[in-house]
């Protein structure tokens, strides 16, 4: 099967089947980076797409942004492995520790963790906001020569309070997902 369009979602509820448009795939990777690369590499082996697009829900480092984002470049945030390398590269690794979408100007730090406190590093690289698969598609989209982008809605503020603000705002962010569709596949 060759589909032109693919999106990968991490959950059901973030974006439901049901209120896609005929003619796009959708893959559900579930949540983590792991999940993420192993759902992305058998939808591309299945269905041949010709530009991947992730739809998700992030937590904000920046508190001037909300609503949805299109991220620009994804960074690794769970990658701690110095002396070997510093944080955010896979030691030994010759692929890139970064990769960057087809538009878009939001910085997304992924990693295997729910981030619930103020982290300082990610301050520093810049990061917006953070969530559990980007890294890992992009990677996978990267290896297979497709082109990806990224569309992010802000479901909490990345603090304490992240794991409740999530769990009341994870399909918050699929009319806004459609309305892009829409606009995306017009274009």
């Amino acid at each position: 099967m060759n589909t032109r369009l693919l999106i990968i979602t991490a959950l059901e509820s973030e974006l439901d089947k049901s209120a896609l448009p005929a003619g796009v795939d959708i893959v559900y990777s579930g949540v983590g980076k792991i999940n993420a690369a192993v759902a992305s590499i058998r939808a591309i082996h299945e269905l041949q797409p010709k530009k991947i697009i992730n739809f998700g829900t992030v937590g904000k480092i920046n508190p001037d942004l909300h609503g949805l984002l299109e991220i620009g470049k994804v960074i690794q945030r769970d990658m701690m492995t110095a002396p070997l390398a510093p944080r955010g590269q896979t030691p030994f690794c010759p692929k890139p520790s970064q990769y960057l979408s087809m538009g878009g100007e939001h910085i997304c730090g992924t990693g295997d963790s729910f981030v619930m406190e103020s982290d300082p590093w990610l301050i520093a690289e810049g990061v917006d906001v953070v969530d559990m698969e980007l890294f890992a598609i992009a990677n996978v989209a990267h290896q297979s020569n497709i082109p990806w982008r990224s569309f992010k809605y802000i479901t909490d503020d990345a603090n304490a309070n992240s794991g409740t603000e999530w769990a009341h705002r994870v399909n918050h962010g699929q009319e806004l997902y459609l309305e892009k569709l829409k606009e995306i596949m017009s274009a």
